[in-house]
């Protein structure tokens, strides 16, 4: 069984592709559980997610297509939720009746790490800090019991400043608290096209997680058509090397282990 949970649509701003061509796409590749997860409106950085306004069309939308192609593939409905202090997450989001939410750190005191426009801001800070207060951001996400995915969980990695401490030991009580949380964690591929080029997470923290328990589900986080389901072969066996035989996908918020 080929899952892909984690894509975008025009919706946010800085992806191309109708969702139909996503899905005709899924369909060629034989994946059989496709997820779009938006990144979901709030009042902070506006310019790079579904407007509120929009929320119903996009609801709409990847329902009727889900309805079309059902015979077909399994078309899932879902948000990507940025985790900002908490304070940003509208109940609008939280409430929405969608098969599951992805949570995602992608600031860091509103310190858009990820976009290449603010990299400079690497170099006035302790790289060792920035990985710490990360993983500190994403363990508060993962206590507030919002979400249902961990997102991309070394994300602060891009731009390939890696930390002088040892990552294992960084991130390794934020995946306890993933365990705990009962959170399934993607490995996402669209690390491969990034200057890190490796999925997130990397294999070490993917190893802790299989001794941990922690459930895995698979993301291309495409942004185009030519992303869904980019690397899908390299992220399976990258798991299956470690040890997993199984992964997840969330439909109704309820969790379905499939064999990969």
């Amino acid at each position: 069984m080929r899952v892909d949970l984690h894509n975008h649509t025009t919706l946010c701003n800085h992806a191309t592709g109708t969702t139909e061509e996503y899905i005709k796409k899924a369909i060629e590749l034989g994946i059989d559980i496709f997820g779009f997860s938006e990144h979901a409106p709030m009042e902070f950085d506006k310019k790079y997610r579904l407007d509120i306004s929009q929320k119903e069309f996009y609801e709409i939308s990847v329902l009727k297509l889900k309805e079309k192609y059902k015979k077909d593939i399994n078309i899932l409905l879902g948000y990507e939720v940025d985790y900002l202090d908490g304070s940003y997450i509208l109940d609008e989001v939280k409430n929405a009746k969608v098969d599951y939410l992805i949570g995602s750190v992608h600031f860091l005191n509103k310190w858009g790490f990820d976009n290449p426009e603010f990299i400079g801001e690497y170099k006035n800070k302790d790289i060792d800090k920035i990985w710490e207060d990360y993983f500190e951001a994403v363990t508060a996400m993962v206590k507030t019991g919002y979400f249902d995915i961990v997102g991309h969980l070394d994300l602060i990695k891009v731009f390939k400043f890696l930390p002088n401490k040892d990552i294992k030991s960084i991130a390794y009580s934020t995946l306890k608290q993933i365990k705990k949380s009962g959170m399934v964690l993607e490995i996402n591929s669209a690390g491969f096209r990034k200057p890190i080029k490796e999925q997130y997470p990397t294999s070490e923290l993917l190893e802790v997680a299989y001794e941990l328990d922690i459930p895995i589900t698979f993301s291309s986080d495409a942004h185009s058509v030519d992303q869904v389901g980019l690397y899908y072969d390299r992220t399976t066996k990258i798991a299956k090397d470690i040890g997993y035989t199984s992964c997840v996908y969330i439909q109704d918020k309820s969790k379905i282990i499939v064999d990969f």
